[in-house]
């Protein structure tokens, strides 16, 4: 009676080292069971057929009968509920799938002793996965769990992840001071110190007050900047300070007087600074009106137009140089003079005429608008009265550049900015911002009237002078 289980499903509880099988009788007799298709555990086998021993299984469950025998034996069946599974979608909450009464065809044929009957409550799957292979249940009245697909697998995930309501108690401010008063950042550099070897810890304790510094505690130790390394005999009441906080002091109307003086005697003669005066006002106004940005080839069409305005003196010598230096850049320049009787600026204007721009003696013969205006018009020595220069000067809007102003300002003209050389004198704030302008002059002719001087310009050839409040 062997021959009517082959073909049958069936489920095969054996002693615990061995496990549960499921499988298809394809072989039965008194001392082997031999199953194909078997899974182990709920897991397919990895051998196509797997032989039992009849003295290791303790267990027998039918999961389907041959369907062939059952025909045959038509007229002995009988009715047998059978709960199958109805393979639903794993979710969160949900280990097992759930089960449906189903109705199948059973035989009441004689069964061997050490097998079972079909159990009514057995669980079979309704639909077989397309290998052909059905996942059964390690035993009776037990639940099948069903092997999920990795869409199944990425379906629960996220819903483990992302379903769970969020928690009111994130909505609160956190408090940072509470939780970072929790971490004692003494006593974590005291456990990391304990764990040095003593040699160590001994060797740091010997080095003194230079010790071991933390990265955020290094300090490198170096001397203090020497902020005033210029003394001057006779200083006046006003300082001013270079962007590095070097002190400039003022001097008097003499000292200075005194300083070119020196220069002048020994060499340094009015020629060598006045070209030097000149380069650094083009230096200036060549930023001032755009730099490379401005004076580039492609752009003439916006090229600027710089207007220079001087007196019969040195000052306004030094405004004609700066303008034939702007000439030689390109830059449009024209030079304003109402009397030509002084030696240096007739000597300057010599050279300007050989760049053939414009000279003009008459006010109504400047344009109305200029990109610059460059003044020179008042040394110390002129005198203070307005002029109509100066009405034109201040209609213009364009910004003003004093050259060598008088230390009080240019009279009815308020500069924009002042380039200076030598050593200041005690300048109003009608000249602006001050330019200090290197001339090169040697300690030899600072000494000579009495200055102890350290040149304050660096790498720079100008340097802007602030006041000093401090």
């Amino acid at each position: 009676m062997s021959e009517q289980y082959v073909g049958c499903t069936v489920s095969v509880k054996c002693i615990e080292e061995i496990g549960t099988y499921q499988g298809q009788i394809v072989d039965l007799n008194k001392d082997y069971v031999t199953l194909s298709k078997a899974f182990c555990n709920g897991v397919p086998h990895s051998s196509s057929i797997v032989v039992l021993s009849v003295k290791d299984i303790l267990n027998v469950q039918f999961i389907s009968i041959n369907e062939t025998e059952s025909t045959a034996n038509d007229s002995n069946q009988t009715q047998n509920k059978v709960t199958v599974k109805r393979p639903i979608a794993k979710r969160a909450g949900r280990s097992f799938s759930e089960t449906i009464p189903f109705s199948t065809q059973s035989t009441s044929s004689q069964t061997p002793s050490n097998i079972k009957k079909p159990d009514t409550n057995a669980q079979c799957p309704t639909e077989q996965p397309s290998n052909g292979r059905v996942p059964l249940a390690e035993s009776a009245g037990k639940p099948i769990q069903k092997r999920l697909s990795h869409r199944q697998r990425a379906l629960e995930r996220d819903e483990n992840t992302f379903g769970t309501p969020i928690d009111q108690s994130l909505s609160q401010d956190f408090d940072f001071e509470k939780n970072l008063a929790l971490f004692n950042k003494e006593a974590v550099w005291q456990e990391i110190n304990s764990l040095k070897p003593d040699i160590i810890r001994q060797s740091e304790n010997n080095r003194g007050t230079t010790g071991i510094y933390r990265h955020d505690e290094n300090i490198i130790v170096s001397e203090p900047t020497v902020f005033r390394q210029i003394t001057v005999p006779s200083a006046d009441e006003k300082e001013y300070v270079t962007d590095n906080g070097l002190i400039i002091p003022s001097i008097t109307l003499n000292l200075h007087r005194q300083l070119i003086g020196a220069a002048d005697r020994l060499g340094i003669s009015w020629e060598r600074r006045v070209e030097l005066l000149g380069r650094a006002g083009a230096e200036i106004i060549l930023q001032l009106l755009g730099g490379s940005h401005r004076l580039n080839p492609n752009n003439a069409h916006q090229w600027p137009t710089v207007v220079a305005l001087c007196g019969p003196h040195r000052s306004g010598a030094a405004g004609v140089n700066c303008a034939r230096q702007l000439s030689s850049h390109g830059v449009k320049t024209i030079v304003f003079v109402e009397n030509s009787e002084d030696v240096f600026l007739l000597q300057e204007l010599s050279l300007y005429k050989l760049t053939e721009n414009k000279v003009e003696t008459k006010v109504k013969n400047l344009p109305s608008l200029v990109d610059l205006i460059v003044v020179a018009l008042c040394d110390e020595n002129s005198p203070k009265v307005i002029t109509p220069i100066a009405k034109w000067a201040n209609s213009n809007r364009a910004p003003i550049l004093a050259i060598e102003p008088p230390a009080t300002g240019t009279p009815g003209i308020f500069s924009k900015f002042s380039l200076l050389g030598g050593l200041p004198l005690f300048h109003s704030v009608n000249n602006g911002r001050l330019y200090l302008c290197n001339l090169a002059l040697p300690n030899e002719v600072y000494r000579d009237v009495g200055i102890t001087y350290r040149s304050p310009f660096g790498p720079k050839f100008v340097i802007p002078l602030h006041s000093n409040n401090s």
